[in-house]
Parts: C-alpha cells; structure tokens; sequence
C-alpha cells in the first residue's frame, strides 16, 4: 500500500502545481486527471514539469484540453498551444505515458479516476464492467465512446472527457436501480462556484455533497459509493487556496 495525491486541473499554472509538489514532498504517487493547459499563464511550463516526473510514480490521464490538440481533433481554445506543446502531448499519447483511466483501491473502496467522470450510459456501453480497475482498462484501449461531447455537456450521453457534474454525471447514477459498482474522482467541473462558495445545483445533488472549501474537493454520495470531484477551478487567476486529494493505504490497481 502506498501514499497517492491526485491532482486536479491545473490549467496553465504552473506555479501553483510546483507548489502542491513541494507541499506533497516525496515518497508518493501522483495521478494527475488532465487539463493540465490552457487558461493560466504558463501551460508549457506545467508541461516541463509533468515531462521531469512522468513514469512509475506520474500517472498522467487525459483532458479535454489535451485530447483538442491531438492528430485529428479540432481546437477550441482561443488562445491554442505553441507547436512544441501540441508535440509534447501527441507524443506522451502515442507513447501511452498520457492515458484516460486509472484506478485505485483506498480505505477498502475501489476509484476509478478519469477527467470529467464516467457516466451511467457510457459504463453501460462498456459493457458494465463491475470493478473500476476492468472499466480503466476498458476505458484506456480507447473505445470510441471517450471522445463523444454529446449534445452538451450535462447530456447523459457524454464521455469522459466532457461529462458535466450533477445531471450528466451524478444524477443519472442516483436513479440507477442497480449497485453502483465502484467509486469514482474526476476533474473537469464542480457542483459548487469555490470563489464565492456558491451552489450551482440542487436537488439530490446538493443534499448529498460535502464541500471542502479550503482544499476544493467535493464529495456526492450515490448509491452507498463516493464520488469525488478534485476540479479546483483555478480559470485565469488562480486558487488562492487549494490542496490535492490525498489517499493514505492506497494502491494502483
């Protein structure tokens, strides 16, 4: 068993995942679960750190924002890469150092972890696989389902690249009728705005979430499991405050 951080989107800020590495110091595993460009002020610069610590210990899972750079996909970014950033990515894909999936095992729970979630429709696609190390696997052979935007992002069809939280992700798990098979932490999007502690759902949703305001982790509840949303909603400036999620006795599955 060993020590992991996940860490949420960074978005181009690259100081501020210097400093949570410094924070987390050594002896630990790390999954970032994509986004790691765009937004802030220096996404080359995240991408210098990531490439210094890719490996064993540097599980690197895929964004949206990274998948628009990727041969064949269409840019949606107004302020897009420079080409040795878009190489950097094309590479780490091709290579598989940068994947969609992962999953671990932590305090007697299984996790899978993706960017924005794994929904209902698209683990029923899968195949319904009932452990999340099997749907990483699945996930990480790259059906074509990863890439679906659906009709927006709070459709229940989406992937898990774009998955919205509460009605494309949560929602449609709460009304399941069957056992929701393992937990899940994602990035992407929260329930809550963090800047100034504001709701933006309600419903089941919000009755079942805790909210850490100071580390920017939210917490649902669904069907006896948790799911965890790490998303720290850094935008263009910055979190003044924000911590990655740390799973002490975990394990890479």
């Amino acid at each position: 068993m060993a020590r992991i951080a996940v860490i949420g989107d960074v978005g181009g800020h690259a100081d501020l995942l210097r400093q949570a590495l410094a924070e987390l110091g050594t002896g630990l595993t790390v999954i970032q679960v994509g986004d790691l460009v765009d937004r802030g002020p220096d996404s080359l610069g995240v991408l210098d750190v990531v490439a210094e610590r890719l490996g064993p210990r540097w599980v690197q899972l895929i964004g949206n924002h990274e998948a628009q750079y990727l041969p064949g996909a269409e840019v949606f970014w107004p302020d897009p890469l420079p080409p040795q950033g878009i190489e950097t990515l094309r590479t780490w894909w091709a290579d598989g150092r940068m994947r969609v999936a992962a999953a671990v095992t932590a305090g007697g729970d299984e996790y899978l972890l993706t960017h924005a979630g794994l929904t209902l429709a698209a683990w029923q696609q899968l195949g319904e696989p009932t452990t999340a190390a099997k749907a990483a696997d699945l996930l990480n052979e790259r059906p074509d389902l990863i890439w679906r935007m659906g009709a927006h992002g709070r459709d229940p069809e989406t992937g898990p690249l774009w998955a919205e939280s509460g009605a494309a992700l949560h929602e449609p798990w709460m009304r399941y009728g069957g056992i929701v098979p393992f937990g899940q932490i994602h990035g992407h999007s929260t329930v809550v705005h963090f800047r100034d502690q504001r709701w933006t759902c309600d419903g089941r949703v919000r009755q079942r979430a805790t909210v850490d305001w100071q580390a920017r982790h939210v917490r649902v509840r669904v069907g006896g499991r948790m799911f965890v949303g790490v998303d720290p909603g850094h935008g263009r400036a910055g979190a003044t405050a924000w911590r990655p999620l740390v799973l002490d006795d975990a394990e890479l599955t």
